[in-house]
């Protein structure tokens, strides 16, 4: 029986010819990633055991991201302390509050993620790396303690979920509907332990951008990870970045690999879908109800990127938010607001009356920067509705796409993005 190209990442990276769901291994990590609020925790443990030294500070990413900047003391003091270890250990990749942004996004972009890379953190969403042909996954504290100081790790191998998406999404439908509708389909533990594989000719003519959105969301339906073959697509995207093919590894899956199961989608029946309260798989057609809402979030790992603020200005130029309704973007690091700024994409979103964030978690999981108080509606692109996610437990939190949002916000109710044609500049 062949193996999966996760299987086959784990295998190299474990030292094994071969490797069978369900077996325990020990696995090399190539990077960790840290951010300012698991970090400190994981570092305790090795502080208080005498074990404070990284395995290789080459291999160590830090990018504080959640509560920066700091709207508090222990928020401060929390950025410090990754701040202190950083210095302290000789962390080479550093990027600081101002020359960063979203961790995920960051390092997505950096060059430092590459395919047949495994890559650990202490965040649910490291599976965004997965689109990149790496085996990436979050893990607990304890996990991500002995990967700093060992930079090793132990994996129960999973087996793979194939989604297979054939034929062309229709104008007004993206990877965010297309992810929140399998999602609907195999419910928010339909793919528990696995690995979300995607595949099909609909993926490959998919940009980057659009398969961060996929893998990022694996985790929303219980996956270990989420990921994607290497194409042409992947290597000019490494290429832009001055990662040659001689520095990776590319991993497929064999034709005679086992799958749990394998998913057949058609992309030209996916709509433009929203995930109600208060779970990302209650997905249903945008529109089909007009919920008033109070709130609109832009950004987030899963939607904070260069081609969402794209989707979300081609709706709002020539059109202003709905009176009662506050609108928050949030380019996903400063590399996305420098290009945002240089395209006009912040001005289109001041005249429209939304507010542009400085790049951050903030807003997403209700820390600063917008969170939602009691009895407050919002529509964000982000990955969950939990509740109590974005702020007070009564708040009522709705999943969609860039370009749900931005006509949402325009409405003033839950809107199909597809009734919004562009429009020219209002005096």
């Amino acid at each position: 029986m062949g193996m999966t190209m996760a299987q086959k990442i784990l295998a190299a990276r474990s030292g094994h010819a071969e490797v069978v769901p369900g077996q325990l291994i020990e696995c090399t990590t190539d990077l960790v990633l840290c951010h300012e609020i698991t970090t400190p925790a994981a570092l305790r443990m090795l502080e208080e055991r005498g074990m404070n030294r990284v395995f290789d500070p080459a291999k160590i990413v830090a990018i504080p991201d959640h509560s920066v900047p700091a709207m508090n003391i222990k928020a401060a003091k929390m950025y410090q302390k990754l701040k202190a270890w950083v210095q302290e250990q000789g962390i080479h990749h550093f990027y600081d509050v101002g020359r960063g942004g979203i961790a995920h996004v960051v390092l997505e972009g950096s060059g430092l993620l590459r395919p047949g890379m495994t890559l650990v953190s202490g965040d649910s969403h490291t599976c965004n790396g997965g689109a990149l042909g790496a085996f990436a996954t979050g893990v607990g504290s304890t996990d991500l303690a002995g990967a700093i100081y060992a930079g090793r790790v132990w994996f129960k191998v999973p087996e793979t979920m194939l989604i297979r998406v054939t034929g062309e999404l229709q104008p007004g439908v993206t990877p965010k509907d297309l992810v929140l509708e399998v999602i609907r389909r195999i419910g928010a533990d339909g793919a528990n332990y696995l690995v979300m594989e995607w595949t099909g000719d609909t993926i490959d003519r998919m940009d980057m951008e659009g398969r961060f959105t996929l893998t990022n969301m694996a985790i929303e339906a219980g996956g270990k990870t989420g990921i994607i073959a290497v194409d042409d697509t992947t290597r000019a995207y490494l290429a832009a970045r001055g990662v040659t093919p001689d520095l990776y590894t590319e991993y497929t899956s064999d034709p005679d690999a086992e799958y749990r199961v394998v998913i057949e989608l058609d992309a030209s029946a996916v709509e433009p879908t929203v995930a109600y309260p208060h779970i990302p798989s209650n997905g249903r057609v945008a529109g089909t109800d007009a919920v008033p809402i109070t709130h609109a979030y832009v950004g987030s790992c899963t939607n904070g990127r260069i081609s969402d603020l794209r989707e979300v200005a081609h709706i709002l130029r020539g059109r202003r938010v709905a009176d009662g309704v506050q609108m928050i973007v949030v380019p996903a690091t400063q590399a996305v607001y420098q290009q945002a700024a240089r395209e006009g994409l912040l001005e289109v979103f001041v005249a429209a009356g939304a507010s542009v964030s400085y790049p951050s978690c903030g807003a997403c999981l209700g820390m600063h920067s917008g969170v939602l108080g009691p009895g407050d509606v919002c529509i964000s692109s982000s990955n969950r509705n939990f509740v109590g996610r974005m702020g007070d437990p009564s708040a009522q939190i709705y999943l969609a796409s860039p370009a749900t949002v931005a006509a949402s916000a325009v409405a003033g109710v839950i809107a199909d993005p597809r009734e919004y044609a562009p429009r020219q500049e209002v005096a």
